[in-house]
């Protein structure tokens, strides 16, 4: 009787085995079938984040209000067209414009700036009324700039950095916003080390905003003067 009773724990035992087993295999297959149908029905390359500018900074109010509000098409990207198109964004391309900092005229010139370029001595209303002065001090800052950042230009044009390309023209232009100073720093330390103006106008935002002008016009020179 004995023998019996345990002949029949050891059946359900081995039939109990028989289930889990059968159980496994078909969970196990269960998931297989569905992964092979999910490669087959979803398209994961939509999903994909590759090439993508995932680094996005939120530009001021004063970014925003005058972006791309000076289109020229007669100018292009010739070196014209950026020096106009950076007299738009300073001034409205007023040379006899003074604002509340005291930057002057069409390019909005510190008088530091001035000094390093040889204007020295000119009366602020003598600078305001002479177009041609002006557009030579601009030229003569460009050419001590692109010296100064020579290096900087050879290093990292054709880079990226915080979404932007970096091209001559973008340095040049931030150079003038923050000086060659800031520029390198802020190149140098992979946009980390940041610079923005009185009203909030940022390096990057010049960058963006100016890039990919043909400044091969301006000719380095460390002892660029207008005087």
């Amino acid at each position: 009787m004995g023998d019996v009773i345990c002949d029949d724990y050891l059946e359900i035992f081995y039939m109990i085995k028989r289930i889990i087993g059968l159980s496994i295999i078909l969970t196990i297959g269960g998931i297989l079938l569905l992964s092979f149908r999910t490669k087959e029905n979803v398209d994961l390359s939509s999903y994909s984040t590759e090439g993508l500018d995932l680094y996005y900074i939120a530009p001021n109010f004063n970014e925003i209000e005058d972006d791309n509000t000076f289109i020229s098409p007669e100018l292009g990207k010739s070196y014209i067209g950026f020096k106009e198109a950076v007299a738009f964004k300073e001034s409205r391309g007023d040379y006899g414009v003074v604002n509340q900092f005291g930057y002057l005229g069409k390019y909005q010139f510190g008088k530091g700036t001035l000094a390093l370029i040889g204007v020295k001595n000119v009366k602020r209303n003598k600078f305001l009324s002479d177009p041609v002065l002006q557009e030579k001090a601009f030229y003569a800052n460009l050419s001590r700039n692109k010296w100064v950042l020579r290096r900087d230009i050879k290093w990292f044009v054709g880079r990226r950095m915080n979404g932007v390309e970096v091209t001559e023209s973008g340095i040049l232009a931030a150079a003038h916003l923050s000086g060659p100073g800031a520029v390198k720093k802020y190149l140098r330390s992979g946009g980390v080390e940041g610079f923005a103006d009185a009203f909030g106008t940022t390096i990057r935002y010049y960058m963006k905003r100016f890039g990919g002008y043909d400044t091969s016009f301006v000719v380095p020179n460390k002892k660029a003067k207008v005087i």
